[in-house]
């Protein structure tokens, strides 16, 4: 019998989570100010291929191109109006390209886009139920788990976890990004994200996106230093995009990121993998490594 994801994570596996969905589609043709998501009705082929290349390079975690998935982030999509389908084929692709390898499938759902009253006009009931629709739509296509990634707000994600618990009993792991260096947006530190949320029924809290690999470092060893007893997700963008030709290039290398990799083990994570401008080449060197030293 296979292993679930919450057995991989009590035997205290590390886990090759994979890496960039929006920069490696503007690579691959992808026009400024279209959102990835619509790709999953426009260009599945390239969608599966991408999760393909993760699972060769070694992911045991792939994501499902559904970030920006929610009715409210969609509201300007040419698919605004099928939003549960969008999460739903999503995940088909995502199954489609694991074909039997043994990957878990996790369903991201990113913030919407607005704030919370009273800084925007995004109420708590309106977030509670557009990530409800969300995680149903994704629970309902097959995904191993839920994965609410880039968030920089608490009161979005307190909103987002309450939607997600009313329809699904799946793990859910929650990643916010420092993009300050060690404070969010919102001007939030990991110690604030982690004793509010590590309550709430979590599978695993962690970080992605952000700025330096050495801050992510830094906020790995924050959460550690609580010992919440969750696992720690740690996924890192591969530096600071330039933009060439309009298009974001990020100047990390893969040897960069692995080495970095370990250090982010060693500092307490359990799971890491790449964010933006990270590649199949960077999600391998990570995995080579890691695996090596563990």
């Amino acid at each position: 019998m296979t292993a679930t994801f919450l057995e991989r994570l009590q035997s205290r596996e590390i886990l090759i989570a994979d890496g960039a969905t929006g920069t490696r589609y503007q690579n691959m043709g992808l026009a400024l100010g279209v959102p990835p998501e619509e790709w999953v009705f426009d260009e599945p082929s390239k969608v599966v291929g991408l999760h393909r290349a993760f699972i060769d390079a070694g992911s045991d975690i792939i994501i499902t191109d559904t970030f920006g998935g929610t009715r409210l982030r969609l509201r300007d999509s040419k698919y605004a109006d099928r939003a549960p389908e969008l999460n739903r084929r999503a995940v088909e692709l995502a199954r489609e390209a694991a074909d039997g390898h043994p990957v878990f499938i996790a369903g991201s759902m990113g913030p919407t886009g607005a704030l919370c009253e009273p800084l925007g006009d995004l109420t708590y009931t309106a977030a509670v139920e557009t990530f409800a629709e969300q995680a149903a739509a994704l629970t309902e296509g097959g995904v191993a788990l839920l994965l609410l990634e880039t968030f920089f707000a608490l009161d979005e994600a307190r909103a987002a976890i309450e939607g997600i618990k009313q329809v699904s009993t799946l793990p859910l792991v929650v990643s916010f990004s420092y993009d300050q260096g060690t404070r969010t947006m919102m001007g939030h530190t990991p110690t604030q994200v982690a004793k509010a949320l590590a309550p709430l029924g979590l599978a695993a809290i962690g970080a992605n996106c952000g700025k330096t690999l050495g801050d992510m470092e830094k906020i790995i060893a924050e959460i550690a230093a609580l010992k919440t007893g969750l696992p720690i997700w740690a996924k890192p963008n591969a530096g600071l995009p330039r933009m060439v030709d309009d298009v974001a290039t990020y100047d990390v290398t893969p040897a960069a990121m692995a080495e970095y990799a370990i250090r982010y083990v060693q500092a307490g994570a359990q799971i890491v993998g790449g964010c933006c401008g990270s590649t199949a080449e960077h999600v391998a060197a990570i995995a080579r490594s890691v695996k090596r030293e563990t």
